[in-house]
């Protein structure tokens, strides 16, 4: 267990012994439905993922159990990253388009009446 000074790590790998790298349980700490539901759906969208589905162990702890298991070959921390990177860009588009119209909606408030 972490001592007071300690931070945990936010992403632990956890494999089954003689299991193969297409075949992993990712811990991820302090997160929530928010990112394991996203993060899922990106990440199945992708043909050389067989599985991908997390769990949330009880509600008193702030961690996911996110599973991921591919075929051909392909290591699961691949799949991963893609689909963090893709839903941060997604992320990064949503709040670019909202800040784009609150500007919009501002430049139009100060805009004097004719």
């Amino acid at each position: 267990m972490a001592g007071e000074g300690e931070k945990k790590p936010v992403l632990e790998i956890v494999q089954a012994d003689g299991a193969d790298e297409g075949c992993v349980t990712f811990v991820l700490h302090d997160e929530d439905h928010t990112l394991g539901n996203s993060l899922r759906y990106m990440i199945m969208k992708h043909v050389d993922v067989d599985f991908c589905g997390y769990t949330i162990t009880h509600p008193s702890e702030s961690k996911i159990n996110f599973r991921i298991q591919t075929r051909g070959g392909v290591a699961a921390t691949e799949p991963l990253r893609r689909g963090l990177n893709e839903l941060s860009d997604v992320c990064q588009h949503v709040l670019n388009t909202f800040q784009a119209r609150v500007n919009e909606f501002k430049e139009r408030q100060e805009q004097p009446m004719e």
